[in-house]
């Protein structure tokens, strides 16, 4: 919907649309006079509410929203109130929270910096596929524990990352980072996507396989499907049951695609061991067994970025932002098709 044509530059009037807490923490004092340079007038007030007086004033005069997370729904109603909104630029990941079909059905256009957020959930999972391969947490209990050195040529040919073969459940933006990240390492790659075919595969370097050959044969499952009606619950009971002894589930997609009670029984069972970055509920319940499992590593969702990473999401919304502003479009837009399938 850029009505001005490519390589004509204009100053968008935009506004702030998320979280009170999120703009200081992703757009810091360098990203603000980045923005205030690109668009006109900046900053507008912080919007985390589009029903108030206030905020029905400032759509009315607005061509494009940076948003993020905790930004409220854009619904008809609220496209009303914002006759002149052409674009959407998220400084975050999954746009679904937010971006209604109303937006679609407008024409407006859509960015996300997904492919930003996805750098250190992919080095995350990395991470933890090979500390786990080499049995670190483990290890480094053991040690305190112990105050002595084990022997380190027991022969244990479940310790270390040589040959290990690593399933990625779903070819998305982040499960093709881990792929890259894996490349270097001596590691066998299986890959199951429905969309993804045998050509394609091995263009990514992997074997495609199903979806119980995948659990059945990896040594380290790493799950980065996006949660939708048909993959609730995708990782059951019977295919954690049929994964290797001491094998290691990855979860930083997100907890409802696993089934929790089979995760437990497993883990607690000494059967498998597992990291979860993401659970169902976000927080478990205090006494939920998953919290004292020696087998399970839980991490409080900060697998994507965190700190200084945010900065990588304001950088390429501004990047995003100046594109459009000069008439040649995303180089990261969202697809309306596309959308049920990001997470």
């Amino acid at each position: 919907m850029t009505e001005h044509p490519p390589g004509s530059a204009f100053r968008p009037r935009a506004a702030l649309a998320m979280h009170p807490d999120v703009a200081p923490a992703v757009l810091d004092a360098e990203a603000h006079a980045a923005l205030a340079a690109l668009c006109d007038p900046v900053p507008l007030p912080l919007l985390d509410d589009f029903t108030t007086p206030r905020a029905r004033a400032v759509l009315a005069d607005v061509d494009l929203l940076v948003t993020g997370w905790g930004c409220p729904p854009l619904d008809a109603e609220v496209l009303r109130a914002a006759p002149r909104l052409r674009a959407v630029v998220h400084a975050a990941g999954s746009v679904r929270g937010h971006v209604t079909d109303a937006c679609w059905e407008r024409g407006i256009e859509v960015s996300s910096a997904a492919a930003a957020n996805a750098v250190p959930v992919a080095e995350y999972t990395l991470a933890m596929i090979l500390l786990t391969g080499k049995r670190v947490l483990e290890s480094a209990r053991d040690y305190r524990s112990a105050r002595a050195r084990p022997d380190r040529l027991r022969p244990d040919r479940s310790t270390g990352n040589h040959r290990r073969t690593v399933g990625i459940l779903s070819a998305s933006l982040i499960g093709r980072r881990v792929i890259d990240l894996l490349r270097p390492h001596d590691i066998d790659i299986l890959l199951h996507d429905p969309y993804v075919d045998d050509k394609e595969a091995a263009g990514l370097g992997v074997r495609r396989v199903e979806l119980a050959e995948l659990f059945r044969q990896s040594d380290t499952v790493s799950v980065h499907t996006p949660l939708l009606p048909e993959t609730r619950g995708l990782v059951g009971r019977e295919l954690i049951d049929s994964m290797r002894p001491d094998a290691v589930l990855v979860n930083t997609a997100r907890g409802a695609v696993v089934d929790q009670d089979a995760l437990t029984d497993a883990a607690l069972a000494g059967r498998i061991r597992a990291v979860l970055d993401v659970t169902e509920p976000e927080v478990l319940p205090p006494d939920h067994p998953l919290w004292s499992c020696e087998n399970v590593l839980l991490t409080p969702h900060l697998a994507g970025s965190q700190g200084n990473e945010l900065r990588r999401l304001a950088d390429l919304a501004l990047a995003e932002i100046r594109r459009w502003a000069a008439g040649d479009g995303f180089l990261h837009p969202v697809r309306r098709e596309r959308l049920a399938f990001l997470a």
